[in-house]
């Protein structure tokens, strides 16, 4: 029996401003690759109108960590009425994207606990003689902890990034105030986090 267990739900990244498509991509599958995930692109979609181009990107970037145990993330990149704009920083100019990305993440554990040795009425039995007596043997708590710092990593990276294209709007704010508001994201992220036993067919 193939279990679903939703670590992060919808946590989300908000900026209107200006940015540069390849370096926010790249700094995406770079941190993916950091990481030890598989890249999986799921969906694309562009389009344009009046306002500027819309694009959406689904990525389902998966980490194999034993026959039984995937580690998942969801990825939903959301760019909302691009335009292009030249800026003039220090005398250089150069060509930016501007307007709306909204990033949403969902991070899973993927297990098929119905088929695990371990899973076996004597295991179980001894696991938690064990755990009780001996030492705590945790090996989903050990995942769970993992997918929890490789999304709170890919979700720092993209918000450095962000924080950087600040510096090139008027609206730029200092950046250790910028450095201090990402770490409190982050911590929040890993203290709210709960499992949550999820049914969807495909997470």
């Amino acid at each position: 029996m193939v279990e679903k267990d939703l670590i992060i739900n919808n946590r989300q990244i908000k900026y209107q401003g200006l940015f540069k498509y390849s370096e926010l991509f790249d700094v995406i599958n770079d941190a993916l690759i950091d990481k030890g995930y598989t890249r999986n692109e799921k969906r694309f979609e562009e389009t344009i109108n009046e306002e500027g181009k819309m694009l959406y990107l689904e990525l389902r970037p998966t980490k194999i960590k034993t026959k039984y145990m995937t580690l998942k993330i969801k990825i939903k990149v959301n760019l909302l009425n691009i335009t292009e704009k030249v800026q003039n920083i220090n005398n250089h100019k150069d060509l930016y994207q501007n307007g709306s990305i909204l990033i949403a993440f969902d991070s899973w554990l993927i297990s098929d606990m119905g088929e695990r040795w371990e899973m076996k009425p004597f295991y179980y039995f001894m696991k938690g003689l064990i755990s009780k007596w001996f030492y705590p043997i945790d090996t989903i708590s050990n995942f769970r902890n993992e997918i929890l710092s490789d999304t709170a990593h890919i979700y720092g990276s993209v918000k450095g990034l962000l924080a950087k294209y600040r510096k090139k709007d008027s609206t730029y704010v200092k950046e250790e105030e910028v450095v201090q508001q990402i770490k409190k994201e982050i911590d929040e992220m890993l203290q709210d986090s709960k499992v949550e036993d999820i049914n969807a067919d495909d997470p």
